[in-house]
């Protein structure tokens, strides 16, 4: 270790930096018409920040605050950044007469402050967004994992693009992606409390996987991650993860989930002890059943960078703000940050 970063024995980028930011835009390009195509998408633009009262932002696992700011030409409403556009995008389904079957994805730019710094967290948080409007019989978990499959065929595509595209790339993906409820995979390690450390070592055994049903308590009494209680129903939803072998350890690049209805968001209300959340703008629509039915989610764009480049700091993929201390550690070991 390096301070809080991780340091790969011997490592040395394969592409230096401006054959990375050439190859970052090569796979952005490649990986989003991929996925356009593949979940009959739409691109749209989308907002840095949102209305605190309107409800719309993510409250991620409901600890962090956002960064935000008063409008001072609108009688000093208070403004925040978002932290994903989990809400904003279903309202926009609607906004926009999306039918089942069709849906948007958006590039998502946010600000996590409170994000901890290491190999793979910045404060700067960049994905895309998609949101697809489904119907009553699809809320169950094949149909999730019928979209599961589907993205993960835009990542194999993306291995075999850039494994043609450049002759020092080895393909790192299997060909298939292996599913896993949460309890399940807690009763697989039951000596490890830890989810993460329960990830990683599934993840290196399979490679790829994903991780069903996120956010309710296990038999242990804990959750296997905390999830904001009104956007994803935490029976349908999950987390695709990768092993990468370059910082040995298990990467997350995708949250998903079949989105709350009334039912679902009541009853995670309470559980979250949350339920004054039914007097926001978005949340009464969602109770009124004035909002489509949708699955969504989002998935890292320089983390897939990171990924597939096999590079050992997020920060060699983007531009952003690192402690004093890590900037001096990844030069002092070759890691070239943006």
């Amino acid at each position: 270790m390096a301070g809080r970063i991780f340091v790969p024995e011997g490592y040395k980028a394969k592409l230096g930096i401006i054959e990375t930011e050439i190859a970052i835009k090569k796979i952005k390009d490649f990986f989003q018409k991929e996925l356009a195509k593949a979940l009959n998408l739409t691109r749209v633009s989308a907002p840095l920040f949102v209305r605190k009262s309107s409800g719309l932002n993510d409250d991620l696992s409901g600890d962090e605050e956002p960064v935000g700011f008063n409008l001072k030409n609108d009688g000093n409403s208070r403004i925040e950044i978002v932290h994903s556009l989990a809400k904003w995008k279903r309202l926009a389904l609607k906004k926009y007469g999306f039918k089942p079957d069709t849906g948007v994805y958006t590039d998502m730019n946010a600000i996590r402050a409170e994000e901890e710094f290491d190999n793979t967290h910045s404060i700067y948080v960049d994905q895309w967004d998609w949101e697809r409007v489904i119907t009553e019989e699809e809320r169950n978990l094949d149909f999730l994992k019928d979209i599961v499959r589907k993205i993960y065929g835009v990542f194999l595509a993306t291995d075999k693009f850039l494994d043609d595209e450049y002759e020092h790339y080895k393909r790192l993906l299997p060909d298939e992606v292996v599913f896993i409820d949460s309890q399940d995979l807690e009763d697989m390690y039951p000596d490890e409390p830890d989810p993460e450390r329960r990830e990683a070592l599934y993840s290196k055994e399979k490679k790829a996987i994903f991780v069903l049903r996120v956010g309710h308590k296990l038999k242990s009494g804990k959750e296997h991650g905390k999830r904001s209680p009104d956007y994803d129903d935490w029976n349908l939803n999950g987390d695709l993860i990768f092993w990468n072998p370059i910082l040995n350890k298990e990467i997350e690049l995708s949250s998903m989930g079949i989105r709350v209805d009334p039912k679902s968001m009541d009853e995670q209300l309470k559980i979250a002890n949350c339920e004054e959340r039914k007097n926001l703008r978005y949340h009464k629509m969602l109770l009124n059943n004035e909002l489509p039915l949708t699955i969504g989610g989002g998935i890292g764009q320089s983390r897939i960078c990171m990924f597939f480049l096999q590079k050992a700091h997020i920060g060699e993929v983007q531009s952003s703000v690192w402690p004093k201390r890590m900037r001096e550690e990844c030069k002092k070991y070759g890691i070239n940050l943006l």
